[in-house]
């Protein structure tokens, strides 16, 4: 994650250069503009994600089985808060890697995610013993 910050920084280092090389000062405001823009962008993105999930209780998600289905490996820990409308109810200890969410349904179906990293790896869905027994 670290590579990946120095690279956008360097980048925009570079457009503003390119800027200034091609149109002087008002390119470098020009280029300015759009960086400040893509930023903003992605903390409006950051900051309505997070508004949705205060609104839910920590761990609840609608339905397990549909926020199991639109998981992939490589997900933000940001994008999986979206998916699910709400804060996982952490598994692992605080500080620890990976890390441990859990989102519970109405019907006590839930879905474990690990993360490394903010970034998902694994996760499961595991239904209640009463639903198990039943499609047998």
């Amino acid at each position: 994650m670290g590579l990946r910050r120095i690279a956008a920084a360097v980048i925009g280092v570079a457009l503003l250069y390119w800027g200034y090389r091609q149109f002087g000062w008002p390119g470098v405001a020009a280029v300015a503009g759009g960086l400040v823009l893509w930023i903003l962008l992605h903390f409006t993105r950051l900051m309505t994600v997070m508004q949705r999930a205060a609104r839910r209780p920590i761990g609840h998600v609608d339905s397990a089985v549909m926020l199991n289905s639109r998981l992939h490996a490589g997900m933000p820990l940001v994008s999986v808060i979206g998916l699910a409308r709400a804060l996982g109810e952490r598994v692992s200890p605080e500080g620890e890697q990976p890390e441990v969410y859990r989102w519970t349904d109405p019907g006590g179906s839930s879905v474990q995610a690990r993360l490394v990293n903010g970034k998902l790896q694994e996760w499961g869905l595991k239904r209640p013993e009463a639903d198990a027994a039943a499609e047998r």
